[in-house]
Protein backbone atom coordinates (compact mmCIF):
# COMPACT_ATOMS: atom_id res chain seq x y z
CA UNK A 1 0.00 0.00 0.00
CA UNK A 2 1.60 3.60 -0.35
CA UNK A 3 1.06 6.42 1.38
CA UNK A 4 -0.92 9.49 0.63
CA UNK A 5 0.76 12.43 -0.96
CA UNK A 6 -0.89 15.49 1.09
CA UNK A 7 0.14 18.63 0.92
CA UNK A 8 -0.53 22.26 2.79
CA UNK A 9 -1.57 24.92 1.29
CA UNK A 10 -1.46 27.60 4.22
CA UNK A 11 -2.12 31.28 4.35
CA UNK A 12 -4.02 34.09 5.30
CA UNK A 13 -6.52 33.73 2.01
CA UNK A 14 -7.92 36.69 3.39
CA UNK A 15 -9.43 36.84 0.66
CA UNK A 16 -8.89 33.75 -1.35
CA UNK A 17 -8.52 34.52 -4.76
CA UNK A 18 -9.21 32.81 -7.94
CA UNK A 19 -5.10 32.80 -8.34
CA UNK A 20 -5.59 30.40 -4.48
CA UNK A 21 -8.15 28.35 -6.53
CA UNK A 22 -5.77 27.92 -9.74
CA UNK A 23 -3.02 26.67 -7.39
CA UNK A 24 -4.89 24.56 -5.00
CA UNK A 25 -6.82 23.46 -8.28
CA UNK A 26 -3.37 22.56 -10.35
CA UNK A 27 -2.04 21.12 -6.93
CA UNK A 28 -4.30 18.39 -7.13
CA UNK A 29 -2.69 16.71 -10.35
CA UNK A 30 0.44 16.05 -8.00
CA UNK A 31 -1.13 15.48 -5.02
CA UNK A 32 -4.20 12.70 -3.45
CA UNK A 33 -5.20 15.92 -1.41
CA UNK A 34 -4.83 18.99 -0.27
CA UNK A 35 -5.37 20.92 3.07
CA UNK A 36 -6.08 24.60 3.22
CA UNK A 37 -4.92 25.77 5.92
CA UNK A 38 -5.78 29.66 7.35
CA UNK A 39 -3.10 30.75 9.44
CA UNK A 40 -4.38 32.72 12.77
CA UNK A 41 -2.07 35.73 13.40
CA UNK A 42 -3.26 37.53 16.61
CA UNK A 43 -1.45 40.52 15.34
CA UNK A 44 -3.14 41.14 12.26
CA UNK A 45 -6.32 42.73 11.99
CA UNK A 46 -8.15 40.68 8.73
CA UNK A 47 -10.70 41.86 6.64
CA UNK A 48 -12.93 38.96 6.22
CA UNK A 49 -13.74 36.74 9.65
CA UNK A 50 -11.96 33.72 9.81
CA UNK A 51 -15.59 31.99 10.12
CA UNK A 52 -16.17 33.30 6.78
CA UNK A 53 -13.31 32.63 5.08
CA UNK A 54 -13.84 29.10 6.49
CA UNK A 55 -17.42 28.83 4.91
CA UNK A 56 -16.47 30.12 1.50
CA UNK A 57 -13.81 27.57 1.31
CA UNK A 58 -15.79 24.70 2.67
CA UNK A 59 -18.44 25.95 -0.12
CA UNK A 60 -16.01 26.11 -3.13
CA UNK A 61 -14.91 22.37 -2.28
CA UNK A 62 -17.85 20.70 -0.95
CA UNK A 63 -18.03 17.97 -3.52
CA UNK A 64 -13.89 17.48 -3.86
CA UNK A 65 -13.00 14.93 -0.66
CA UNK A 66 -9.37 15.56 -1.66
CA UNK A 67 -9.49 19.23 -0.43
CA UNK A 68 -9.55 19.22 3.67
CA UNK A 69 -10.30 22.79 5.19
CA UNK A 70 -8.48 24.33 8.70
CA UNK A 71 -6.81 26.47 10.54
CA UNK A 72 -3.68 26.84 12.10
CA UNK A 73 -1.24 29.18 14.30
CA UNK A 74 2.40 28.90 14.62
CA UNK A 75 4.91 27.65 12.40
CA UNK A 76 3.59 26.10 9.20
CA UNK A 77 6.34 23.07 8.99
CA UNK A 78 4.04 22.26 13.03
CA UNK A 79 0.84 22.22 11.22
CA UNK A 80 1.65 20.16 7.84
CA UNK A 81 2.56 17.71 10.69
CA UNK A 82 -0.57 18.25 12.60
CA UNK A 83 -2.38 17.31 9.43
CA UNK A 84 -0.46 14.35 8.11
CA UNK A 85 1.13 16.83 5.17
CA UNK A 86 4.14 15.63 3.59
CA UNK A 87 4.81 18.53 1.26
CA UNK A 88 3.87 22.28 1.58
CA UNK A 89 2.43 24.03 -1.36
CA UNK A 90 3.37 27.32 -2.40
CA UNK A 91 2.20 29.58 -5.30
CA UNK A 92 4.75 31.94 -6.60
CA UNK A 93 3.79 35.50 -9.25
CA UNK A 94 6.85 37.47 -9.17
CA UNK A 95 10.21 36.89 -8.75
CA UNK A 96 10.66 38.02 -5.58
CA UNK A 97 7.97 35.79 -4.52
CA UNK A 98 10.52 33.44 -5.90
CA UNK A 99 12.98 34.16 -3.77
CA UNK A 100 11.18 34.57 -0.89
CA UNK A 101 9.93 31.33 -1.06
CA UNK A 102 13.15 29.34 -1.84
CA UNK A 103 14.67 31.07 1.09
CA UNK A 104 11.48 29.56 2.93
CA UNK A 105 11.49 26.32 1.53
CA UNK A 106 15.57 26.14 2.55
CA UNK A 107 14.49 26.77 6.07
CA UNK A 108 11.17 24.50 6.38
CA UNK A 109 13.30 21.53 5.13
CA UNK A 110 16.12 22.36 7.65
CA UNK A 111 13.64 22.44 10.31
CA UNK A 112 11.06 19.55 9.50
CA UNK A 113 12.34 17.60 6.28
CA UNK A 114 9.25 18.83 4.46
CA UNK A 115 9.54 19.58 0.97
CA UNK A 116 8.26 22.66 -0.43
CA UNK A 117 6.21 22.65 -4.14
CA UNK A 118 6.55 25.76 -6.30
CA UNK A 119 3.67 26.30 -8.46
CA UNK A 120 3.52 29.33 -10.67
CA UNK A 121 0.72 31.96 -11.03
CA UNK A 122 -0.77 31.64 -14.32
CA UNK A 123 -0.03 34.53 -16.49
CA UNK A 124 -3.38 36.00 -16.47
CA UNK A 125 -3.33 35.93 -12.66
CA UNK A 126 0.25 36.59 -11.81
CA UNK A 127 -0.83 40.45 -10.80
CA UNK A 128 -3.60 38.93 -8.51
CA UNK A 129 -3.36 39.15 -4.85
CA UNK A 130 -5.15 39.29 -1.83
CA UNK A 131 -3.85 42.47 -0.86
CA UNK A 132 -4.97 43.86 -4.28
CA UNK A 133 -8.41 42.62 -4.13
CA UNK A 134 -9.14 43.85 -0.48
CA UNK A 135 -7.67 47.43 -1.47
CA UNK A 136 -9.67 47.48 -4.54
CA UNK A 137 -12.88 46.44 -2.61
CA UNK A 138 -12.55 49.77 -0.45
CA UNK A 139 -12.63 51.81 -2.84
CA UNK A 140 -16.10 50.24 -3.60
CA UNK A 141 -15.16 47.89 -6.88
CA UNK A 142 -16.64 45.09 -7.79
CA UNK A 143 -14.25 41.76 -6.70
CA UNK A 144 -16.62 39.20 -8.42
CA UNK A 145 -13.86 39.01 -11.07
CA UNK A 146 -11.41 37.94 -9.05
CA UNK A 147 -12.86 35.72 -6.47
CA UNK A 148 -14.23 32.32 -7.07
CA UNK A 149 -17.90 31.90 -7.21
CA UNK A 150 -19.90 29.43 -5.56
Amino acid sequence: MTQQRIALFAGSFDPFTIGHKSIVDRGLQLFDGIVIAIGINPAKKPWQPLEQRIALLEKIYADDSRIKIATFSGLTVDAARRFGASFLLRGVRTVADFEYERQLADINRNLSGIESVLIYALPQLASLSSSAVRELASHGVDISPYVPTI
